[in-house]
């Protein structure tokens, strides 16, 4: 990780779960991390984590940002690169569930709720990610994509509809394809990582969801931010594509 330090990472949906662990690691490993999120002070109890090092308090910040408005987006990045710099990593993590059948009735507003978080917000941020990262002289850059197993297949719980949250997904698979067709087209050594966990013990599940998935083996969101330092590290001639990740007796 030493090409990486003193560098900006940027995480999306940073205040819980995953984006959180993500901000920990990466500051952990010496990068200037920036997490986005609604909730602004969840972000900075990260702090906390460290009570005796300046050093990597001082190297976390938080943004208040909803990746569902395109004008949080760009104000975000315009602060975060006159403010810190240009942004070497992103990682794309905001994302939500919402317990609706696609075919319920008065269910608009969930459906494009997930689509807007989901897929809009992974297209908006890369795009002014890009910006920057597209000018690095080193060639440094990379967007890691959190996708979700869901995003290869669909699967189904008893009970429990993966609604838009599946096809959400499978719309981050491909969008990683593009994603490295077009930092190759615009001849950059940019890469692109789509992580893809079955599931994780976050806030993103509500208290019935859990139900359902009661003798559900689980990932801890720890699992996943190290999944992400390991496709950081990795030579700048490798690109991790695709790396799924599963908790062992996961059944499907």
């Amino acid at each position: 990780m030493e090409k990486w330090h003193g560098k900006v990472a940027v995480v999306t949906g940073a205040s819980s779960g995953i984006g959180s662990a993500c901000c920990k690691a990466l500051v952990e490993n010496g990068m200037i991390v920036v997490g986005l999120a609604r909730r602004r002070e969840r972000v900075e109890e990260i702090r906390n984590l460290w009570p005796n090092d300046e050093d990597k308090q001082k190297r976390l910040h938080a943004y208040k940002c909803d990746v569902c408005q395109e004008s949080d987006i760009i104000e975000a990045f315009d602060y975060i690169t006159q403010e810190y710099g240009p942004v070497a990593v992103l990682i794309n993590n905001a994302g939500i569930v919402r317990g609706t059948e696609l075919v319920r009735e008065n269910n608009t507003a969930d459906l494009r709720a997930i689509v807007d978080t989901n897929i809009m917000g992974v297209a908006l941020c890369t795009r002014e990610a890009f910006k920057t990262m597209s000018k690095d002289p080193q060639g440094l850059g990379h967007v890691i994509n959190i996708n979700s197993v869901a995003g290869h297949q669909v699967i189904h719980f008893e009970g429990a509809s993966t609604n838009m949250y599946a096809p959400s997904k499978h719309a981050v698979t491909a969008m990683t394809e593009v994603y490295r067709n077009e930092f190759l087209m615009h001849k950059t050594k940019l890469r692109v990582t789509s992580i893809s966990p079955g599931i994780v013990r976050t806030d993103i599940f509500s208290p019935e969801d859990m139900e359902y998935m009661k003798d559900v083996e689980f990932l801890d969101a720890s699992d996943v931010a190290d999944a992400v330092i390991y496709c950081l590290q990795v030579p700048p001639h490798v690109q991790i594509h695709e790396l799924t990740i599963k908790p062992v007796g996961e059944k499907f």
